[in-house]
């Protein structure tokens, strides 16, 4: 029988788990208040559009510099020092909301520096995980990693959006406190054993992340299904103003439509921690993401809030079933010496299609509406999911996730 908390019985994973978890809690609550707080201040999406933008062009112009850094210092270090950033990123928001300056160009700044300490955080984090919990129990690491993010996804918006109706200063600061903790918990974990190469640092080692991700091309094809599928689906940035003039339910109502996707990846989470996908692993990848489209379709269309929420937990479980086979396909089949490099690139692709899928629906649904944006997005998830099964057959035929690359 699977030991579903396997990953759990090593200390060092504990607290990197825990720490992901109030990071992410953190950045869900900073996320769902300034979402909000600016666009019931301007009522202009395009502003919820450079949110997501500015937040992932860090990702992208220092994707040489980031996974080097996972590679060639701690990984620990790297994931500590990117969540006090954070913090202080925070602290910065939280002092604007008190002193009553919190215009957007200030805002977008702050959060800029906010998208530079994620773009650390991310391959650190994710090349962590496999130092600090054996081989064997990865595959149960990368279900409950992910369903560190999801519970916080969950309670996150709802608890943000509480704090934020009691006062804007009351959320950032709960978000402050959730970083410092979560930093702490890294630094106090044993430094892990990591392979680090001595190759030099060539250009050539700089670009391996791509190398590597172009040569295999299932790895190539699962990511780049991923990008396309919520970078033309997603719908997240366009919450708010579905909530304030849609479905009028107001901030407490964005809170759980942010939290409802959350709710289907937990519960989906708790499946394939107990029954993991052994077979035929590619087809059930394509036709969740399907189905994920036509679930943000539903949405899309939807009046009424009741439907809304439960297509935002259809799409919320369609999209963490393929998270759960491209990380494990991601990790598994990597060398731990191109680990953190390779954790960039894949950094990229999902900053493309979650902040970056945030700019386009926001600069879109300036344009040509919020309904519009969201179901022709939906539509275009749908068309993804066609075009990446017939353009990468590997991933088609891909039955055991586990048939990988067997020198990692």
């Amino acid at each position: 029988m699977t030991d579903r908390f396997a990953a759990f019985r090593h200390l060092s994973y504990s607290r990197y788990f825990t720490s992901r978890f109030f990071t992410a809690f953190a950045a869900q609550i900073v996320s769902v208040s300034v979402a909000w707080q600016i666009y019931d201040e301007t009522q202009n999406p395009v502003y919820l559009g450079w949110i997501g933008l500015v937040q992932f062009l860090p990702a992208l112009l220092l994707v040489f510099v980031t996974g080097l850094a996972a590679d060639a210092f701690g990984r620990r270090l790297v994931m500590g020092l990117s969540i006090l950033v954070e913090m202080a990123c925070a602290a910065g928001i939280l002092f604007l909301a008190v002193t009553q300056q919190f215009h957007p160009v200030w805002v977008l700044a702050i959060l800029t520096l906010f998208g530079v300490a994620r773009a650390f955080l991310s391959p650190a984090s994710a090349s962590l995980a496999v130092n600090v919990v054996p081989k064997a129990d990865f595959a149960n690491a990368v279900g409950w990693t992910a369903s560190a993010w999801q519970m916080a996804s969950i309670i996150g918006p709802v608890v943000g959006s509480l704090l934020y109706g009691l006062a804007p200063w009351i959320a950032y600061s709960t978000a402050v406190i959730l970083f410092a903790v979560a930093a702490t918990l890294i630094f106090s974990i044993p430094k892990p054993p990591q392979n680090v190469s001595s190759e030099p640092k060539t250009l050539g080692m700089v670009l391996g992340g791509f190398a590597y991700v172009l040569k295999q091309k299932v790895v190539l094809g699962a990511i780049s299904l991923d990008l396309f599928a919520v970078l033309l689906g997603g719908a997240v940035a366009l919450m708010p103003v579905y909530a304030r003039d849609i479905l009028q339910v107001g901030e407490t109502g964005l809170g759980l439509m942010r939290a409802a996707p959350g709710i289907g990846a937990l519960i989906v989470t708790a499946v394939i921690t107990a029954f993991p996908i052994r077979d035929h692993a590619g087809i059930i990848l394509f036709v969740c993401v399907a189905l994920f489209g036509l679930s943000t379709v539903v949405f899309g269309h939807s009046t009424v809030a009741w439907l809304s929420i439960l297509a935002l937990v259809c799409v919320g479980a369609f999209d963490m079933v393929s998270v759960y086979i491209r990380e494990v396909l991601l990790q598994l089949w990597t060398p731990d010496q191109v680990r953190g490099r390779v954790n960039a690139v894949n950094s990229i692709f999902l900053g493309a299609s979650n902040e970056l899928g945030e700019a386009r629906a926001g600069f879109m649904a300036a344009k040509w509406g919020a309904v519009f944006t969201v179901v022709a997005g939906g539509y275009a998830a749908v068309g993804v999911a066609a075009a990446w099964a017939a353009l990468f057959p590997g991933i088609r035929k891909a039955r055991n996730l586990h048939d990988g690359n067997p020198d990692t």
